[in-house]
């Protein structure tokens, strides 16, 4: 089934002071949208977001997600501004089409060939050296139909290592052409977004 997948940055020591006093001041309010031991459930992650709200599991987190999208369900952009306000990023989505499935199938390739696990929450280099490698994959299928890609030459003397990896991919399995331009351009985009970013890259996904 197709997700939405969001991409999130973190500011934990915003997300110390307003997310944590929302959440107290708010108890009641999200209570009602946790799982059973809600009580339980709204105290750890009080406790983990006054530590740091990187310690937080990707259900808890996607509960605090779904809470805020809830509070506001006509207005997309405001439900942002707070994520932001209170330490939550939302800086790319995905929206539930095949692309979001997609874009999973070659994570889940990319993970693989380099046998690297790459969990909800990763290190914006890593996160990093498989975006290059889904840059340069689209690139070789797309060459194949007569486009260019100037940011996959610009990349490619620095990373021959990534491109052999995504050549080899190409040679040995037969990709649907048609997922090609819009998953280049997924790639690109989060590839200007995170490309000097130092902290977590946080890949969450909702059905």
């Amino acid at each position: 089934m197709a997700e939405e997948l969001y991409f999130i940055k973190t500011n934990p020591n915003i997300a110390k002071i307003n997310l944590y006093n929302k959440l107290s001041r708010e108890e009641e309010n999200i209570l009602s949208s946790l799982e059973p031991d809600a009580k339980i459930n709204l105290e750890v992650i009080k406790d983990k977001v006054k530590d740091s709200m990187e310690e937080l599991t990707r259900e808890e987190l996607l509960q605090i997600f779904q809470w805020f999208c809830k509070a506001y369900p006509t207005d997309h952009e405001e439900a942002k501004t707070q994520l932001f306000i209170h330490g939550i990023d939302l800086f790319y989505e995905i929206p539930v089409t095949d692309h979001a499935e997609n874009f999973l199938r070659l994570l889940s390739s990319y993970e693989k060939l380099s046998k690297q696990d790459m969990n909800y929450m990763v290190d914006a280099q890593n996160f990093n050296q498989f975006l290059i490698y889904g840059i340069f994959l689209t690139e070789i299928l797309s060459r194949e139909q007569g486009h260019e890609n100037i940011l996959s030459d610009y990349l490619k003397p620095d990373h021959p290592s990534l491109y052999l990896l995504a050549e080899n991919q190409f040679n040995s399995n037969d990709f649907d052409g048609k997922i090609i331009p819009p998953l280049q351009h997924y790639f690109s985009d989060l590839y200007d977004l995170t490309k000097f970013y130092k902290g977590p890259i946080i890949k969450l996904e909702n059905q």
